[in-house]
């Protein structure tokens, strides 16, 4: 896929609060199917607990995922469930050394071709890039700032040092990701907006782009 150049404004800063440089480009990736070839999700619950332990918990979860296939429950509400099965009662701190794992082990075999080629072409206009994930960001932040990528993703609610099973806020999904990103940055200061995203999950943050992408990386 062939990237239009343009002449580089300023560095690239990623910072906590909204970004008030101009620049010219903001670069915006959603991750799963898009970044990479399939739902992370899916793949560390397999890398945590193995394919045995994944398919049977899939069989007490079919309930629910019927509920949210004929769209009788939220896409957040059918994850919560989802969550709340494989990962309620972890400590914290091993369920992020574990994400921290899969990041190294296992994300680097999922990544589309062109992908990094890409991010390195960004990065070498000064290019502010944000990965924006209905993933939880304790496996998607790892690869990220591995990238130098800022990461804007789904939290997962923590009490006592504990996984409680919920989501922390709201889902990082369809309108959210609209949300994050206004509040994260000023639209007005880029004087582009590229997104690239494959799903429904995505077409709000399509919607706000002047260039996007949908499916891409494919060959």
């Amino acid at each position: 896929m062939k990237i239009e150049t343009e002449k580089p404004a300023g560095n690239n800063v990623y910072a906590s609060d909204r970004l008030k440089t101009k620049r010219d480009k903001l670069v915006l990736f959603d991750f799963d199917g898009t970044i990479t070839t399939k739902d992370t999700l899916i793949e560390f619950v397999r890398f945590v607990h193995g394919r045995k332990k994944y398919f049977l918990g899939m069989a007490k979860l079919a309930p629910y995922l019927a509920l949210y296939a004929f769209k009788l429950i939220p896409n957040w509400k059918a994850k919560q469930f989802f969550l709340a099965h494989y990962f309620k009662g972890q400590k914290i701190g091993d369920f992020n050394a574990r994400c921290r794992e899969f990041s190294t082990k296992i994300l680097p075999s999922l990544i589309r071709p062109g992908v990094l080629e890409t991010i390195e072409t960004y990065r070498r206009e000064n290019t502010t890039m944000a990965v924006v994930s209905a993933s939880a960001e304790n496996w998607v932040k790892p690869w990220c700032d591995q990238n130098n990528i800022l990461c804007l993703a789904t939290k997962l609610e923590v009490k006592d040092g504990t996984i409680t099973g919920n989501i922390s806020g709201r889902n990082c999904y369809g309108d959210q990701k609209v949300c994050r990103i206004k509040e994260q940055f000023d639209l007005t200061d880029f004087t582009q907006v590229i997104a690239y995203g494959d799903s429904v999950g995505d077409r709000e943050m399509l919607a706000l782009a002047h260039q996007k992408y949908y499916k891409p990386f494919r060959s």
